[in-house]
């Protein structure tokens, strides 16, 4: 889960689709209309397959997924063979078909590359220690990669976007050096000023993209700023996750057309280092916000990033529940099963057993692939389960399947990811992330009335959730995505006690080892948001027409 952890709502692209840019890419195969179908058949034990969706079988499948056994579920270890077993076993123990020819795996080509903990980044009279200043990595193939005396440029947020009319590298060449970059978008902290969408997070925030228009712009290194609240996450989130093994995609040029180095400063680092260039760095900081910002500091950075690299193999999951009238028609929930596996050098657990962040994701998949295999009408289209791995690498799994679609794009219906979910009981409400983008969410109002819910946007839209999940991936592809779950009013005074309590617990835990199950974890929450994507993916199985993105909305399909 590329975002925070604990709350009550749920809370990479190469080129981004954004509004007044180029739509998404088109699946090669030719686009059909939507076919309509005739009224909706509702199966007689409809009503008994959704009660029977159990937050106690949830938490069973959920609690062996984050057992010790399965080591963190790190890609290509010994968790991920366990976690693929488990989840093929379950699959043919319910008739639920292969999706994959007669396949229930599709091999993702990985490259590992792990970077020696032991880098120093030197900037004028500093040396910065890996993890606790700063990190730094590379996704170039190479034993070794030097980033020697190169020049720092501070490009306020690295933003390069025509429609906003910004560009924060107009009038500068950066080709060889180093850009000093902050997080999120202009929009963030100066929400009155009309920039961008305000609080709401667009895909420029993201560090993915950061990375990716520094590179196209030439530069040898990034270094992006660490602030939590325009980050919406914590330093050790940072240490954690970018440190260790790091997975992409098998890229034709070895990483050659990325920046040599990418890396983060913590906030503590950065200001010393635009005190070296005799600049401060809040002065800095407000002038970016103003406008479209460049400066160069006149130091130079230097460091060298060691990597051990291998290819290797790992896989996503693809099963089937074969539509009855229209079954080449696919909709297709997500989930991912991946977590950061463990870490030796720490003293005590070392474990990341990822419970939260996607055992409880998975176990909805395992559960609603179930229920759907036990309709007595099978539905008009096909319902798919792709449990991909890599997310916590940047949507590697998934962003795999998009760009090698088992369901050609153009007959993909819709997606409805599940990622994270409710451990904080029942809710009153039902978080949408990334509200109004699609009509999908009229599926999802009609089986929240049915739960007595209502939809609320997610608390943060300002962390831009919406691009951070699985779902993202198809919905650069022009796919309506859905991601919603959660809620922050609680069903009642009970639940309200018992969310003040866990939150106490588990306050801090994403991408920790304090990630894991505990007997005191009520599965109400999680149960009833299964129940409810259950029905909105049966409702999109069974309706007339397809889903459409809303008109205001960054993804249509062409």
């Amino acid at each position: 889960m590329n975002k925070k952890y604990w709350t009550g709502s749920l809370v990479a692209l190469t080129a981004v689709t954004l509004v007044g840019c180029s739509q998404p890419a088109k699946d090669t195969a030719t686009t059909t209309e939507p076919t309509s179908t005739a009224a909706v058949k509702v199966a007689d034990n409809f009503d008994e397959i959704y009660a029977s969706i159990s937050g106690d079988v949830l938490k069973a499948h959920a609690k062996t997924l984050a057992s010790d056994e399965f080591e963190g579920r790190l890609p290509t270890t010994v968790g991920e063979k366990k976690t693929l077993d488990y989840l093929i076993n379950h699959f043919k123990q319910f008739g639920v078909e292969p999706g994959n020819g007669d396949s229930y795996l599709q091999e993702v080509a990985l490259m590992q590359i792990t970077a020696a903990p032991d880098a120093v980044l030197s900037i004028g009279e500093h040396n910065f220690v890996y993890k606790e200043d700063m990190v730094v990595s590379s996704k170039r193939e190479q034993a070794q990669i030097d980033l020697k005396d190169s020049e720092l440029v501070f490009v306020g947020y690295g933003v390069n976007a025509p429609e906003y009319d910004w560009n924060d590298y107009e009038g500068i060449d950066v080709t060889g050096k180093t850009v000093v970059i902050l997080v999120n978008d202009p929009g963030f902290e100066n929400p009155d000023s009309g920039k961008f969408q305000g609080e709401t997070m667009t895909y420029y925030g993201r560090w993915s993209y950061k990375y990716e228009e520094a590179s196209r712009q030439g530069a040898a290194g990034a270094l992006i700023v660490h602030e939590t609240a325009p980050a919406s996450y914590g330093w050790s989130v940072v240490a954690n996750s970018w440190s260790g093994p790091q997975y992409g995609l098998v890229s034709d040029d070895q990483g050659a057309s990325r920046v040599a180095i990418e890396g983060w400063l913590t906030l503590d680092a950065a200001q010393k280092v635009f005190a070296s260039a005799n600049k401060d760095f809040a002065a800095e900081k407000a002038q970016a916000l103003k406008g479209p910002y460049h400066s160069a500091l006149g130091i130079k950075a230097s460091t060298t990033v060691k990597n051990d690299f291998e290819k290797s193999k790992s896989y996503n999951v693809f099963a089937t529940v074969r539509g009855a009238e229209l079954p080449d028609e696919h909709i297709i929930y997500t989930a991912h099963w991946d977590h950061l596996g463990k870490d030796e050098s720490l003293e005590g657990d070392q474990i990341y057993n990822g419970f939260h962040d996607n055992a409880t994701g998975t176990a909805a998949a395992i559960e609603m692939s179930r229920a759907f295999a036990e309709s007595s009408i099978p539905p008009k289209r096909s319902v798919s389960f792709l449990i991909v791995t890599a997310e916590e690498q940047g949507l590697l799994g998934s962003k795999y399947y998009a760009d090698n679609p088992i369901i050609p794009l153009n007959k993909t219906v819709a997606n409805i990811n599940m990622d994270a979910l409710n451990v904080l009981g029942k809710t009153k409400d039902i978080s949408v992330v990334g509200m109004g983008k699609s009509d999908l969410e009229t599926n999802l109002k009609v089986a929240a009335d049915k739960q007595g819910r209502n939809l609320t946007q997610e608390d943060r839209p300002e962390a831009g959730y919406y691009y951070r999940s699985d779902h993202f991936s198809f919905a650069k592809q022009g796919v309506p995505a859905l991601y919603a779950g959660g809620g922050n009013e609680p069903y009642d005074e009970a639940t309200a006690a018992y969310r003040k309590r866990i939150n106490v617990i588990v306050r801090g835990c994403y991408h920790q080892v304090c990630d894991q199950y505990r007997d005191s974890f009520d599965f109400s929450g999680i149960e009833q948001d299964a129940r409810l994507l259950f029905d909105v993916g049966y409702q999109v199985a069974n309706a007339e027409n397809w889903p459409k993105w809303s008109s205001t909305s960054e993804f249509q399909r062409k």
